[in-house]
């Protein structure tokens, strides 16, 4: 197994859950590593939206593979969304997820904004598992992100078929009460992963049973408000924001080019 991946496994068991910042381009990526974050995921929703894309149509997948070739010379192991493989094929998702050389993905089980038999994502998961048995595969259950049979029962009776196959973590993105939490965290030997919640820390997380928090398409999100929010403010007449020192930034670019980056 690749230190890379060994590491990433390892940081779903520290006294807290991972938080996972999710990277939208090689800035964004660099500037998470430097405020001293242990692993980077990608978003495909900021990766598409940063190439003009809707989420969740397959477009994401040439940006994404183009990005994960620039992410190569990260510090830290690298964790890719990769929607639900961009093929029906379980081979061909297996052997994309081969050419990522990647720590992690993120494979949903939805497809067009509806979920799918969950025998389709499973062969694609024991696809992946049998090409590439070091890749950290974070099955995501999108029963509550649609609100289709989004009930504990029918959100296990998935994430266990998924882990029956061979997924190592799951993903469930819109899971919020907290009470279901804790039940779904409890019932499953894997580490789970949910998207921030409203109200609550990721301690708060950590304490109902959740592994790791993943920020998903929020930092892209939240830098495009900021960014208009800037432009608005000098508009307005008010001094700059402060922000990163341009000097900072050029040195972090600088060090990741020339391959420096973290020695």
């Amino acid at each position: 197994m690749s230190d890379a991946s060994t590491t990433f496994r390892r940081l779903h068991e520290g006294p807290g859950p991972l938080l996972l910042p999710n990277a939208w381009d090689v800035g964004s990526a660099l500037a998470f590593v430097a405020a001293g974050f242990p692993a980077v995921g990608t978003t495909s929703f900021g990766v598409g939206a940063a190439a003009g894309h809707p989420d969740g149509r397959g477009a994401s997948r040439d940006a994404t593979v183009a990005l994960v070739a620039r992410l190569r010379g990260l510090p830290v192991p690298l964790s890719v969304d990769v929607e639900d493989g961009y093929s029906a094929d379980p081979d061909d998702v297996a052997a994309f997820v081969a050419r990522l050389d990647v720590a992690g993905v993120n494979l949903e089980d939805s497809a067009g904004g509806a979920l799918v038999d969950p025998e389709v994502p499973a062969a694609k998961i024991a696809a992946i598992r049998a090409a590439t048995p070091d890749v950290f595969v974070n099955a995501r259950v999108d029963t509550y992100w649609f609100h289709q049979s989004d009930t504990v029962d029918a959100t296990l009776a998935r994430a266990r078929r998924y882990v029956e196959a061979g997924a190592d973590g799951v993903f469930v993105p819109g899971l919020a009460d907290p009470d279901a939490i804790p039940a779904v965290a409890a019932a499953l030997d894997v580490p789970v992963n949910l998207l921030p919640v409203p109200g609550l820390t990721v301690d708060d997380l950590g304490a109902l049973g959740v592994r790791r928090v993943s920020t998903g398409s929020l930092p892209y999100r939240a830098a495009i408000d900021a960014g208009v929010a800037a432009a608005t403010r000098l508009r307005d007449g008010a001094p700059p924001v402060a922000a990163t020192p341009y000097a900072e930034a050029q040195a972090r670019l600088e060090a990741f080019e020339d391959g420096t980056l973290g020695r």
